[in-house]
């Protein structure tokens, strides 16, 4: 019984080292310095938070997500993931391609932002 208490207490230590390792690793490298719609990027956000302060932007293809239910879901690392209400985002889409951030956990995976394409 000790050995389960001294496991779980040592778990509940690096769970937030975890979950900070992920949400880091998500941040903007530089990449897209230049790109002319990298401001327009960085000032995306849902009504859960900025898009790209934890998490990369990832373009969908249109067999990996979909309206099921009256809600979005979107096809990450082989599952699907519902998209909550709060992170659609509603302005125009100036990428045109549909795009998902998601924020991986050692809970899971959650959606921060979602833009549907511009279905032209």
């Amino acid at each position: 019984m000790d050995r389960l208490r001294a496991f779980s207490r040592g778990a509940l230590l690096l769970a937030p080292l975890i979950l900070f390792a992920q949400s880091a690793a998500g941040r903007d490298d530089g990449r897209y310095t230049d790109s002319p719609l990298k401001p327009w990027f960085d000032s995306l956000r849902s009504h859960l938070g900025p898009c790209c302060s934890d998490a990369d932007g990832v373009a969908l293809a249109d067999p990996d997500w979909e309206s099921h239910n009256g809600h979005y879901r979107v096809r990450i690392d082989g599952q699907w993931v519902e998209v909550p209400d709060e992170a659609i985002i509603t302005e125009p889409n100036r990428a045109g391609r549909t795009m998902v951030w998601p924020v991986k956990t050692a809970f899971g995976i959650s959606i921060r932002c979602f833009m549907p394409g511009t279905m032209i």
